[in-house]
């Protein structure tokens, strides 16, 4: 006779580098297909804030520097987690400032072309958020 799996198994988060890693390649792969579909709807021709090498590049920087600032609040604070989740938010709504500011100084900058670029910034963060804080495996 075999026995059943209980109804509740353990829960185990993986590695933080694996986290970190899988962050980033979601986010790039996520934004590369953004940029794609933006530019093949042709949004902001010429914006070059919007082609694939900037916005996968600081994709990865994102989510690795999320990665980072992860670790060092868990060696520093009790409740890392939530305070991460914080700081992921008030990071992603400043990061949208300098995305808004290219509509007045960037000739080729559209409104769709820089709400699709709002919408990588979300995407990064959502990604490294889900990875780093909720990504869990069963045991």
């Amino acid at each position: 006779m075999t026995e059943r799996p209980s109804q509740t198994s353990a829960r185990r988060r993986r590695s933080l580098p694996v986290r970190g890693g899988t962050a980033a390649v979601l986010g790039v792969v996520a934004n590369a297909v953004l940029v794609v579909a933006a530019d093949s709807l042709e949004v902001a021709p010429g914006f070059d804030a919007l082609t694939l090498p900037p916005v996968a590049v600081l994709s990865a920087v994102g989510a690795v520097g999320a990665t980072a600032v992860y670790w060092a609040l868990g060696r520093y604070v009790a409740a890392a987690d939530r305070l991460f989740v914080r700081l992921a938010v008030a990071v992603l709504v400043l990061s949208f400032l300098p995305s808004l500011a290219l509509l007045a100084v960037d000739p080729a900058a559209t409104v769709a072309g820089v709400v699709a670029l709002l919408v990588t910034h979300v995407t990064v963060a959502a990604a490294s958020v889900w990875t780093v804080v909720y990504w869990e495996v069963d045991q």
